[in-house]
């Protein structure tokens, strides 16, 4: 494959695109991360980088549709071509279908030059013939009329693999899984949570606003922002100065289900890259104990570079596997824990596209298991009348739901914490206030799916 790349430097962004898509299919490589490397060491202007970007995701985001429709015009179909060329022939297509700005001839007409320089005459004629049959046939890419198997149609039209369009069907019926895949093709927005240690939200907003920033108050979290067209705020003064940090709307909905005290002593049990641990501090006003526990002694320097960038002293970093925590704390240690649990993140689709291709069912369920065996071991540490969080995001029932109700029927010193809903924010005040459980669909508010439960230990 070595022999296919471009020199980096000398990349435009379509072949540089098609390096990043061919090494994520062939040796399974991130594509954010590979993404973001390969950006930094090309010479691309910041228009052609957003093109590359645009190119890599949406390829991965809508490969499903694409290939569909492929394999109707490649004579043996695409498994008989090299991963290169059915890259080409992917990034090519999309451009056609879904990106209106570049006249299809121009996407035909580069990727025949790409398959010039990288392949034969022979691989070139192929990929203008397939190209051009395909313009040629724009009206009937897709059926207009399905046999009646809505997961096949779905998993087609929205790009998802059948077997988790079959799953979410019977979890959550048609429409709304046909609302879910529409969501999560679309673009994640960015959105920063306020550090009220330092500003109060509609502070933050107007000092954003005042410096040109297009931004709104989040309808979702009290304490989030959604900020448009203003590049990567990790880059911001305020970033680095602590008034923000960068996290998802759904995401920072947790902290408010724990609804720390001032001088409580607090666990985050799963707390790297640490967004939910510094958010707990900054609502207890940083007055108490954050033990922040991750398993990988790595991410403990993410928690700590959070909690000082943000000036937060209440927060202590450890490493230990979750699943072992009651060998660490004596029993009815912590006023609140919160486990925000390893799982499927298939919540987070939009955001990470290639996620949807790498899962698998037995996944999922081995990750419910897990999660419920990390709920049990950290049960007997929780004070009487505290409160247990369990959250992940994921939008799966069997991590979600199913997880919670088996943790209720084998803890019978637990019960329903009926208050979560009050204490989530106005975007809730409409829904029943005795829920104890949210699921955030990715329709729902267009931010990431997530799903929280709050237990209150009786006895």
């Amino acid at each position: 494959m070595n022999k296919k790349r471009t020199d980096i430097r000398n990349a435009t962004a379509r072949s540089l695109a098609l390096d990043i898509l061919t090494e994520v299919e062939v040796e399974h490589a991130y594509s954010n991360l590979l993404l973001n490397q390969k950006l930094t060491q090309s010479r691309l202007s910041a228009a052609d980088k957003g093109l590359v970007t645009e190119l890599v995701y949406g390829t991965i985001q809508r490969l499903n549709t694409l290939d569909y429709i492929l394999n109707r015009f490649v004579k043996k179909g695409l498994k008989s071509v090299q991963p290169w060329v059915r890259n080409v022939l992917r990034l090519s297509l999309y451009q056609i279908v879904y990106l209106e700005r570049i006249p299809a001839h121009a996407a035909v007409n580069e990727a025949v030059q790409i398959a010039k320089r990288r392949g034969h005459a022979g691989i070139s004629g192929m990929v203008n013939g397939v190209l051009r049959s395909i313009l040629r046939s724009q009206d009937e890419l897709l059926p207009s009329e399905w046999d009646g198997n809505a997961a096949q149609r779905i998993a087609i039209e929205y790009s998802h693999p059948e077997w988790l369009v079959e799953q979410w069907l019977h979890q959550y019926g048609e429409d709304t899984t046909a609302a879910i895949c529409e969501a999560n093709n679309q673009p994640p927005k960015v959105s920063v949570r306020v550090n009220r240690l330092r500003h109060s939200r509609e502070g933050f907003l107007q000092q954003l606003q005042e410096a040109g920033i297009a931004c709104e108050a989040s309808a979702l979290s009290p304490d989030g922002i959604v900020v448009k067209g203003a590049g990567n705020m990790a880059h911001s003064a305020w970033y680095e100065a602590g008034d923000c940090s960068i996290q998802d709307e759904s995401s920072m909905l947790v902290g408010r289900a724990v609804a720390p005290e001032p001088g409580m002593k607090v666990l985050d049990a799963c707390a790297a890259p640490g967004g939910k641990t510094t958010h707990i501090a900054e609502l207890m006003r940083d007055d108490g104990e954050v033990w922040a526990n991750d398993i990988h002694a790595h991410k403990e320097q993410l928690v700590r570079g959070q909690a000082e960038r943000l000036g937060l002293g209440s927060i202590k970093p450890m490493i230990a596997d979750a699943a072992k925590l009651s060998a660490q704390f004596p029993a009815e240690t912590f006023d609140r824990i919160l486990l925000d649990a390893p799982c499927s993140g298939l919540g987070v689709i939009r955001r990470k596209p290639d996620l949807k291709w790498s899962k698998d069912d037995s996944e999922i369920e081995s990750l419910a298991s897990l999660q419920l065996a990390l709920l049990q071991e950290l049960a007997a540490l929780v004070k009487p009348g505290g409160r247990l969080v369990y959250s992940t995001c994921t939008i799966d029932r069997r991590e979600n739901e199913l997880v919670a109700a088996a943790f209720l029927r084998e803890h019978d010193n637990y019960e329903p914490d009926n208050d979560l809903y009050a204490r989530l924010g106005p975007a809730f005040a409409h829904e029943r206030s005795t829920e104890a459980s949210v699921q955030i669909l990715p329709h729902h508010f267009g931010s990431d799916g997530f799903y929280i439960a709050s237990f209150t230990r009786k006895c």
